[in-house]
């Protein structure tokens, strides 16, 4: 009787996992999202980072870098206490920056980078008392506009 117990237990408690990780979005889901502040989205483990950096500067001139936090939901994470990195990677120039909390949810940055479409970032944050979280981008490529919309689009992880 224990060992059915045990069993049902830990079919409950997989299943659970699985249903937890189907709830992740797809690079290519988030590009066809608008962004609430007009960068592109990635997830980051539960979380979703929003990278907003220049698009018109011509030169490579001290530019902002700003990253804001929500979860699955959109709802704003507090980043008080927070740290991270943000590395853009623009031909052979590769800049790093750290970011500082900026606001609610956002961490801050400026640093001399060009912004130019193949621009790759690779964004790196830890809230206070969580591990890391890092999201890979490409913040100027010709991604969709689509407005938000309910949670279709997941993959599972």
């Amino acid at each position: 009787m224990q060992f059915r117990k045990t069993l049902i237990q830990l079919f409950a408690l997989t299943s659970l996992l699985i249903a937890g990780g189907a709830y992740a979005h797809t690079d290519e889901y988030l590009d066809t999202q608008k962004a609430p502040h007009g960068g592109q989205l990635r997830m980051a483990g539960i979380y979703h980072f929003e990278l907003v950096v220049a698009k018109d500067s011509k030169q490579s001139k001290n530019n902002p870098v700003v990253v804001y936090v929500t979860d699955h939901a959109g709802t704003k994470i507090s980043t008080t206490g927070a740290k991270g990195t943000v590395t853009l990677l623009a031909g052979k120039t590769k800049t790093m920056l750290n970011l500082t909390p900026d606001s609610e949810n956002a961490l801050k940055a400026s640093g001399n980078y060009t912004p130019v479409p193949e621009m790759k970032a690779v964004v790196s944050i830890t809230l206070a008392g969580k591990a890391a979280e890092q999201a890979r981008f490409t913040p100027l490529s010709n991604s969709g506009t689509a407005k938000l919309d309910d949670h279709a689009g997941h993959a599972e992880h």
